[in-house]
């Protein structure tokens, strides 16, 4: 039989637990507000400065867990935790393995908790960046006074994940939009947490200039980028998606090629599409449901008053007849 080590790392079974990823994005293909980038930078500058710290001033001598450096991304989808999470591996000459937790996770109990700990040392071999992404789903609070398997099964893993990054001696990042999901005790063993915000006009503008060629991509002289990032208030995912829905626009209008040209009514009816199917996203089936009848007792029906009095007239004369023929019986 294959053994389950060999097939999650060989993607024998489908999908590889761990993607190796080679960055290519840098922190120019991402638009951020200052005080996040700030805080990326000193990120950064905690790992460049890991070797000095703790190798050169002996800090590794009296402290001999937790060495790595953990961080947390926290934010709305589309505000570039991805991005970002490349481009920190990008500027430290490393690869990203990017966790498919899908993959990790088992129906076998125990087997999640040997995948997780078989990733970490993959990524200690070979000295990557290890990234989970929608990390919630796999550092999500444990239960107390677990009863079901399943519950246990899932404490189990959180119990290993957080042994794991108390051993772990490299950089691993978490992301999630659901911070509030992770169970409390990864608070002290994330070294830095990153909080991404939705971008600011100014940035907006930038976000809709970079997800163009500016060379090849063809605009109209009516495209203006400020009153785009001043009309919607969108994330950096949003606008990736408007562009491209801008581009399919242009392009599927009728003419030659050469003289097609995105204009600002692509952009615009492509980010009104996106904002609506958004607002699709958010609706509940139940919103608009009419209100579940109140269920109201029958009432019992209502006897004629002289339906019930010759009903017992008939009883008593029953009764009557009844004590007369003992009486009869008795005398012979």
């Amino acid at each position: 039989m294959p053994s389950p080590l060999l097939q999650l790392f060989t993607g024998r079974r489908g999908r590889r637990a761990v993607d190796t990823v080679v960055p290519e994005r840098t922190f120019a293909d991402v638009v951020l507000p200052p005080a996040t980038m700030r805080t990326l930078e000193q990120a950064l500058a905690q790992v460049r400065n890991h070797a000095l710290i703790f190798d050169r001033w002996g800090l590794g001598e009296r402290h001999a867990t937790g060495l790595g450096l953990a961080f947390n991304f926290a934010g709305p989808p589309g505000t570039g935790k991805t991005i970002c999470a490349e481009a920190i591996a990008h500027a430290l000459g490393r690869d990203l393995l990017v966790v498919n937790y899908s993959v990790v996770e088992s129906m076998w109990a125990g087997e999640t908790a040997k995948n997780v700990a078989a990733v970490f040392k993959n990524a200690a071999e070979s000295e990557a960046v290890l990234f989970f992404d929608e990390a919630d789903a796999i550092a999500a609070r444990r239960t107390a006074g677990a009863r079901q398997a399943m519950e246990r099964e899932a404490n189990t893993v959180v119990n290993v994940l957080l042994k794991e990054l108390e051993a772990f001696n490299g950089v691993v990042i978490f992301a999630t939009n659901l911070a509030a999901n992770f169970d409390p005790a990864f608070e002290r063993r994330i070294r830095t947490h990153v909080l991404f915000e939705m971008p600011g006009a100014a940035e907006r503008e930038r976000i809709w200039q970079v997800q163009l060629h500016p060379l090849h991509t063809p605009l109209s002289a009516d495209v203006d980028f400020v009153a785009l990032a001043e009309r919607y208030p969108a994330s950096g995912g949003d606008i990736k998606n408007a562009v491209l829905k801008a581009a399919a626009m242009a392009a599927a209008e009728p003419g030659l090629d050469v003289g097609k040209r995105i204009h600002q009514r692509h952009f615009v009816q492509a980010m009104d599409d996106v904002l609506a199917a958004k607002a699709v996203m958010r609706q509940s089936i139940l919103d608009d449901a009419p209100p579940m009848p109140v269920p109201v007792a029958t009432p019992a029906p209502t006897l004629d008053p002289r339906l019930t009095l010759a009903a017992l007239g008939l009883g008593a004369a029953g009764l009557l007849l009844g004590v007369a023929a003992l009486v009869v019986a008795a005398l012979r």
